[in-house]
């Protein structure tokens, strides 16, 4: 539970997390959106009405190039993280660090590790699915565009990713840990948020509400990741690799990212195997393989301890 403490660290007042979060909406959704927004007032010639119909619904249903909107998506997740980050240093005091990990810098090997396993399995998986099922796919190779989907998806897209780890398996969890003392309710809270949030995606419209179980059930994962390795880098390097592998190999057009991705998934939207394989059989497979590697122990302290604020010695003070 030492990451979670990492919170004790600087101001950790109710009114703080408040602050902070009204300063991370505006950066997200009102100075992040600026591009976006600057963008889609050209593509529709200032006409305010189809403007805000395309807010209603999705700025790309304009015609916006699907790299273009990759990033100007991602610049929205910059706005966010920029003040997120600022209001960590200025409101609580605290350093950049203390959200990421408890060690003393960024485990960068934990990243990557993360990162490879889960971009591979997920690139089997989607091997796998496209050879089950030809017929519901289209290959759509394009080989300047997709060059360029990939530059933006590995040096740009993790920025996004990064920002949803520093914000849920970082700063809130530690503040609800911090809160009610337990890290298994700082878990289940930050996997719901995380996952109503995702509510807004396109996916939850056309797959209904059930698709809430592959959201909340990451949330859950990557909360234990945290919690279990005393660091956000496992979460970080597992979600920007899902997030890459939905970008970069499979594309429909009613999911969140479409893009110009290898293939276009040209099935009807169903609920299916690929909803409860990752949840239920994936991720477990995935925490038993990083609690072997990384050799975690302490599962019922970490999880169901009681959290409490670390006694600071003074200088004068030793242990013998």
């Amino acid at each position: 539970m030492k990451f979670i403490q990492e919170a004790y660290k600087g101001i950790n007042e109710w009114w703080a997390y408040l602050v902070t979060i009204i300063i991370f909406l505006i950066g997200w959704q009102l100075i992040g959106i600026i591009p976006l927004v600057v963008v889609a007032l050209q593509k529709t010639g200032g006409d305010m009405i189809e403007f805000q119909q395309a807010a209603n619904e999705s700025f790309a249903s304009l015609g916006i190039n699907s790299n273009l909107y990759l990033l100007l998506i991602i610049a929205t997740f910059v706005g966010g993280l920029i003040a997120l980050l600022f209001g960590l240093k200025i409101i609580h005091k605290r350093t950049i660090m203390s959200v990421l990990t408890s060690r003393k810098k960024l485990d960068w090997n934990r990243i990557f590790y993360a990162f490879f396993l889960w971009f591979g399995i997920g690139a089997f998986f989607t091997v796998v699915e496209y050879y089950a099922s030809p017929e519901d796919f289209v290959w759509n190779f394009k080989p300047i565009p997709f060059l360029i989907l990939c530059l933006i998806s590995f040096f740009l897209l993790p920025l996004q990713t990064t920002m949803e780890e520093i914000l849920f398996r970082g700063y809130l969890m530690q503040g609800f840990g911090t809160w009610f003392k337990k890290g298994f309710v700082a878990i289940i809270l930050t996997s719901v948020i995380f996952g109503l949030l995702h509510g807004m995606n396109p996916e939850v419209e056309k797959l209904g509400w059930s698709v809430m179980i592959f959201y909340i059930g990451t949330g859950l994962l990557l909360g234990i990741l945290t919690i279990m390795d005393e660091g956000t880098e496992l979460a970080i390097g597992f979600h920007a690799a899902n997030n890459i592998v939905a970008a970069v190999l499979i594309t429909t057009d009613w999911t969140v990212f479409q893009t110009d991705a290898l293939l276009i998934d040209t099935s009807e939207p169903s609920i299916g195997i690929e909803t409860f394989l990752p949840v239920f059989v994936l991720f477990p497979i995935v925490v038993y393989i990083f609690s072997k590697k990384y050799r975690w122990t302490g599962w019922h302290e970490k999880m169901f301890g009681r959290i409490s604020k670390p006694i600071e010695l003074k200088e004068d003070e030793f242990i013998a």
